[in-house]
């Protein structure tokens, strides 16, 4: 799991490691008018949650750091990632049946529940590529490169419906 969640991280990595500050930080596409790194942040705000969290097993999504320099700057952004990806190397699998709860608001009001560590981790994968999917449309409208075939994509989506 940990090696999946790595490899994901590392496509934002590299996608930074090519980008300007200007184009990290562009908030100039409709709808939403969200730079890259609104959503790069974001995307590392909630495994920080996790790590914040996992010790006292009380994780809240609703507290994230939202830290605007690692939203507006790459250096700060690729920081920001090598700072999870050693978090993530702390793991073992023994911890992923650990009992945590998991607080979000989930629009209606505020929810707590229980989750395995395994679980909160999957969710923040599946998360993180669902944001990656918003940002590979921003690119797109940029003019940047994906940073690979795979970035953005469910490895559960068809690929035979995929239009290229």
């Amino acid at each position: 799991m940990i090696l999946a969640i790595e490899k994901n991280l590392h496509r934002g990595i590299q996608l930074l490691s090519t980008i300007s500050d200007d184009e990290y930080s562009n908030t100039t596409i409709a709808p939403y008018y969200s730079s890259i790194g609104s959503h790069m942040r974001h995307i590392l705000d909630v495994f920080d949650c996790i790590f914040d969290g996992l010790n006292e097993g009380e994780i809240n999504l609703i507290n994230r750091k939202r830290n605007e320099l690692a939203e507006n700057y790459t250096k700060e952004g690729l920081a920001y990632f090598d700072e999870i990806l050693k978090k993530l190397d702390t793991l073992r699998t023994k911890d992923f049946n650990k009992i945590v709860k998991v607080t979000d608001d989930l629009g209606i009001g505020i929810i707590t529940a229980n989750f395995t560590l395994a679980a909160i981790l999957i969710q923040a994968h599946s998360h993180a590529i669902h944001h990656f999917a918003s940002v590979g449309y921003i690119i797109s409208q940029l003019g940047i490169s994906l940073p690979d075939e795979d970035f953005g994509f469910n490895p559960t989506t068809p690929r035979d419906k995929v239009v290229r």
